[in-house]
């Protein structure tokens, strides 16, 4: 009996430690998107939608969740002076495993505005295979079109 009971504890013990929620934080520098293409939507005046694809590279990571660049493809529909988007982001590791976080927002067509948006971290591959995670990324896109933005939220790697 105590045997089955200290089994139970120490399997308790163990998949909550696996379970335990972790911090992203990583700030990102973006150069100029790497490729557009717009297309004007004929409803109403200033209705585009709009595929953006580009890359950034991690200027400062979390120790504990080191990402080092990522590519990214993005959906964004433009009416008048709001943008919502909706984004996929493909993440490098430091070891080399990747991390695959899905994202969505809105923002003001004035790029002076910063912007922000919800991400999900939906699947890695190597440590980062079962990884589940969610937070918000917030940023600015400057004049010569780079961009510098900082993500933040929580991550935990199941069996």
């Amino acid at each position: 009996m105590r045997k089955t009971v200290w089994v139970a504890c120490a399997l308790l013990l163990f998949t909550s430690a696996a379970l335990a929620q972790r911090r992203v934080d990583t700030k990102w520098r973006c150069p100029k998107v790497s490729a557009i293409h717009s297309l004007a939507v004929g409803d109403a005046p200033n209705h585009n939608y709009t595929i953006i694809q580009g890359s950034c590279k991690s200027t400062a990571s979390d120790a504990n969740f080191q990402e080092d660049n990522s590519d990214y493809t993005e959906f964004q529909e433009m009416l008048n002076a709001s943008v919502s988007v909706r984004g996929r982001m493909n993440v490098t590791m430091r070891n080399g495993d990747k991390v695959f976080y899905s994202y969505e927002g809105s923002f003001l067509t004035d790029i002076t505005k910063p912007f922000s948006h919800r991400w999900t971290l939906v699947s890695g591959t190597g440590r980062y295979k079962s990884v589940r995670g969610n937070g918000t990324c917030s940023g600015i896109v400057h004049a010569d079109g780079t961009g510098d933005m900082e993500c933040v939220g929580t991550f935990s790697i199941g069996r």
